[in-house]
């Protein structure tokens, strides 16, 4: 809370709405960067779509008055713009053994044959097991 030029206390939410947006849009990206990279047959056309949403959303930012939105918006256009950088990086990833393949996906498949270290383990879904795991490459 603050003191607005003796018209009494109001609430500031701008921390609240940029830790929720951050939260949110790192986690959203997170999952939708694993799985439309896994499902995708390039990743060429998500990599785009991604771009094209977070420079529109970057857009609303300048054309909007309101600053929790802004707020909101801006973040979340900075990550989709980030998510897209990431599809290219997830198959690095994959193509390096340190996230899993999708047999089913021609495009991971091809990885598959052309990259020795390329495996279909998901190492986030073994139980812990207490010491290193040497199945990482």
């Amino acid at each position: 809370m603050y003191r607005d030029q003796g018209r009494g206390i109001s609430m500031n939410f701008i921390g609240m709405v940029a830790a929720l947006t951050a939260f949110f849009s790192v986690w959203f990206g997170h999952v939708a960067v694993r799985k439309i990279e896994s499902i995708s047959p390039t990743i060429w056309i998500p990599t785009i779509i991604f771009t094209a949403l977070g420079i529109l959303t970057e857009y609303f930012v300048l054309i909007t008055d309101h600053w929790l939105l802004n707020t909101a918006l801006g973040i979340l256009g900075i990550t989709l713009l980030f998510d897209a950088l990431e599809f290219t990086r997830q198959q690095n990833r994959i193509k390096k053994g340190h996230a899993p393949a999708n047999p089913d996906n021609p495009r991971h498949a091809k990885i598959l044959t052309e990259y020795p270290s390329a495996t279909t383990i998901d190492l986030l879904e073994r139980e812990p097991v207490g010491y290193p795991s040497t199945m990482i490459h």
